[in-house]
């Protein structure tokens, strides 16, 4: 894998495709929903794109084409009948040899909360998935949700008052034709839950800033918005992949760090619990004391007392 700082990370498909070069003249560049024919924007094949990270989702209907892609370190070749979907955070790439009919969808979370609904991911769980394999379907399976991306297209390029409704009903209805064909039994917490890759850099950036705030290179104790930011996604996505995956929640994981660095401290270092306070990005030992006495039931001094008799 490419080290992350030499990757690029786009926020929309406007963005993408300007910065590998391929025609926009069709792209909306504030657009959160878009569905082209990617035959009307890859003109010259084969066409290959860099790796690059992507914070939208995306799926991709293969009525007649060849090619490839990747999602982190799977490749995956995709030929006619083939759908696949990605969501954000990975590292990807893709690989064109014959483009006649292929739809590409994007849209964020945003687009999905206020025009699908507001908890997508409890009714569409497989929307977290870590890594998703690409289906191949029968044709007069793919038929069924060829009509569904056309209508959407339609309605797309329509000025309908009612336009972003109405093809966020039409998305449930294909929402809820893929969960029928491929994920009716998918359950997200046994899928990958210690090697999904957003699980993995969460946990090693968690890892390393503890590290840092027991150094002292940091007095800043990170909030969950700010490993999304970390890892260029969503606050919002981040904690459902974080959830759905480890089954604890994002603050969970950083309350159980942080009580755990501060016992270690209390235990092993004759550090004044100010000291550790502040250490631990606490502006007051007050407020540390609090904290930690309502994770374990005792003081800071009173742990400590009890780890030393021990």
């Amino acid at each position: 894998m490419k080290e992350q700082e030499k990757i690029e990370r786009f926020d929309n498909l406007y963005d993408t495709y300007h910065d590998i070069g391929l025609p926009v003249d069709l792209i909306d560049a504030e657009a959160e929903f878009t569905i082209h024919n990617l035959a009307r924007i890859h003109l010259d094949l084969p066409f290959k794109s860099p790796v690059y990270r992507a914070n939208y989702f995306s799926f991709v209907f293969v009525k007649n084409g060849r090619g490839r892609y990747s999602t982190d370190d799977h490749v995956f070749d995709t030929s006619p009948g083939t759908i696949y979907f990605t969501n954000p955070g990975h590292y990807k790439s893709f690989e064109w040899l014959q483009l006649d009919e292929v739809y590409l969808v994007t849209f964020s979370e945003s687009f999905l909360k206020e025009n699908v609904h507001p908890d997508v991911f409890q009714e569409f769980s497989f929307l977290l998935a870590e890594t998703v394999p690409p289906r191949t379907l029968q044709p007069e399976v793919y038929t069924e949700f060829e009509r569904l991306y056309l209508q959407i297209l339609k309605e797309h390029e329509a000025s309908s008052p009612y336009k972003h409704r109405l093809i966020g009903s039409l998305f449930v209805v294909l929402l809820l034709k893929v969960k029928e064909y491929f994920w009716e039994d998918y359950n997200p917490i046994y899928e990958g839950n210690r090697s999904s890759q957003l699980v993995k850099a969460f946990k090693s950036l968690l890892e390393k800033h503890y590290r840092d705030l027991a150094d002292g290179k940091t007095n800043t104790l990170f909030q969950a918005q700010d490993y999304a930011r970390s890892l260029n996604l969503h606050p919002n996505y981040l904690s459902n992949v974080i959830k759905s995956k480890t089954g604890r929640a994002v603050s969970a994981w950083i309350t159980d760090k942080t009580i755990g660095e501060a016992k270690s401290l209390l235990r092993n270092s004759s550090i004044p619990v100010k000291e550790i306070a502040f250490r631990l990005g606490f502006s007051e030992s007050a407020h540390f004391s609090n904290y930690f006495k309502k994770h374990t039931s005792l003081t800071p001094n009173a742990f400590r007392r009890e780890s030393s008799q021990g």
